[in-house]
């Protein structure tokens, strides 16, 4: 079997598409393939490239070109479906990072009002490792916080980084709920298309922000299909070492 095929039959088990993540998880696990390369995840970045037999949905994530009105259907993405685009690209981005975040060893979760919503096609709550939000500090915070989009816990059961995923330029309500946790040793990220990143700096100008402008991170959609497939190749070299 060519090293092409295997990527086609890996995205053919999955429902035709695949992230770029899950490729380098399971196409090495075929039988009868020679990638005969020092660097096999390259080759897979490659392929996908390809524009006969693929082409990419969203930042990380590729298809087959063959199953293509199926799978845009299946994700309800079209042009006149501005809402469900939106909302898919929340709950993927979503996805990626309770999965980043659990390859790295922490807790993650994901609010009551978005458990239920599909990163791909399972339920986010499928992805998250914790049904309820640590009580770390006061109630009044705690309840705050939980609303966040995703939300990344130390072993000490203390918050170590949250996200939130903003598809308009109208940053101010996720910055006022890391205003109300700037006592803690915490990373905050707001997680945006890049077109967005002018406005996001201009806002943090704002004097409202100014205990947490230097604390707030901006991180692009491909940034964390970027993170996303490196945590997971990391972890398969760990794995072999």
């Amino acid at each position: 079997m060519k090293q092409y095929e295997a990527v086609i039959e890996v995205m053919k088990s999955n429902g035709g598409y695949s992230t770029l993540g899950n490729l380098y998880q399971e196409v090495f696990k075929i039988e009868n393939v020679k990638w005969g390369t020092k660097t096999p995840f390259a080759s897979i970045r490659r392929i996908v490239q390809n524009d006969r037999f693929f082409f990419k949905i969203k930042p990380g994530l590729w298809a087959l070109k063959s199953e293509k009105e199926k799978v845009l259907n299946l994700f309800e993405i079209q042009k006149k479906k501005i809402n469900a685009d939106k909302e898919f690209n929340h709950s993927y981005y979503q996805g990626l990072l309770l999965e980043i975040g659990k390859l790295r060893k922490f807790d993650t979760y994901v609010p009551n009002q978005d458990k239920n919503k599909k990163y791909l096609q399972k339920p986010l709550k499928d992805y998250a490792t914790l049904d309820q939000f640590y009580s770390f500090t006061y109630d009044q915070i705690v309840n705050r916080a939980s609303t966040i989009d995703v939300s990344w816990f130390n072993e000490r059961k203390f918050p170590q980084a949250f996200f939130e995923i903003e598809y308009s330029t109208d940053f101010k309500n996720s910055l006022l709920k890391f205003l109300e946790l700037q006592d803690f040793n915490v990373d905050f990220r707001i997680v945006s298309d890049k077109k967005n990143e002018r406005r996001f700096h201009t806002t943090m100008t704002f004097t409202a922000f100014k205990n947490i402008e230097h604390r707030v991170k901006f991180l692009s959609y491909d940034i964390v299909a970027e993170l996303h497939v490196k945590t997971i190749e990391l972890s398969l070299i760990e794995s072999i070492i």
